[in-house]
């Protein structure tokens, strides 16, 4: 059993009364073992007045072992117990609170960063590379005809085509770039440190492993394509007028004919 610090405290106070009740204990019993040695009436004075001291001191000793334990004892027992509690409390408060922060900022279908934190963390990229003087790439992507998925098979296998394209989008993007689903069947990418041209090219690659997926309703083998708009920060724009730019292309992307990259 492990003690509070206040309890070994408590302790060690109980046992130095314990151990001067000892010492005056055995004074007392010197002293009245030789009171017969003392025969002047001045110096058997003395010695009564001195025992009734030792007694005195005794009496008080004992009183505050008698509080200490009974009184103050319990007293820190319990507040030991309510600060353990409210440890307790404060760890489960704490990881209740990173659990909905989290939940807040996870979509709770695929499982990847969703709207609000993709909008942050847009922000943070561009102030962060606005220092370094480095570019940043942005892309949206849309499933095609993803409406048609939901009403000839269901939500469910919509559901699946969704999950499957987050899973593509997190194999094929490196660890420190964002990857979000801003809601429905759309989805982000901020890629930092590229320029037009890697950019596209990194687009073009995720576009041909979201057209190369299979996901199976049944007997029925789906495939899936996306539409891709590209953007590269001009280091002037807002987070706001970057997304909206990229979100351009990504309408020309549909309008071209969709399953392709637009820039």
């Amino acid at each position: 059993m492990r003690f509070h610090k206040a309890e070994s405290a408590f302790f060690v106070f109980i046992f130095v009364i314990l151990a001067a009740g000892l010492v005056m204990l055995h004074a007392y019993g010197y002293l009245q073992s030789r009171v017969d040695r003392f025969t002047q009436p001045s110096r058997i004075a003395d010695i009564v007045y001195l025992n009734r001291l030792l007694f005195a001191t005794g009496v008080l000793q004992a009183t505050a072992l008698f509080f200490g334990i009974f009184f103050i004892y319990p007293l820190i027992r319990s507040q030991v117990k309510e600060e353990a509690k409210l440890r307790v409390m404060t760890e489960s408060l704490s990881a209740r609170s990173e659990t909905l922060e989290h939940a807040a900022l996870t979509d709770g279908l695929t499982g990847m960063q969703n709207r609000r934190y993709f909008d942050d963390a847009l922000k943070e990229y561009i102030e962060e590379f606005r220092r370094v003087g480095k570019p940043v790439g942005l892309m949206i992507l849309d499933l095609d005809h993803f409406k048609q998925v939901n009403d000839t098979h269901g939500h469910d296998v919509g559901d699946e085509v969704l999950r499957a394209v987050a899973k593509c989008l997190k194999d094929m993007t490196r660890y420190h770039d964002v990857v979000a689903r801003l809601g429905g069947e759309e989805f982000a990418v901020v890629a930092p440190n590229m320029d037009a041209e890697l950019l596209a090219r990194f687009a073009e690659r995720i576009r041909k492993a979201v057209a190369g997926m299979s996901v199976m309703s049944g007997n029925v083998r789906l495939k899936i394509t996306t539409s891709v708009g590209l953007a590269v920060w001009n280091r002037k724009e807002t987070a706001e007028d970057f997304y909206r730019r990229a979100d351009r292309q990504l309408y020309e992307a549909k309008r071209q004919g969709r399953n392709r990259v637009c820039a």
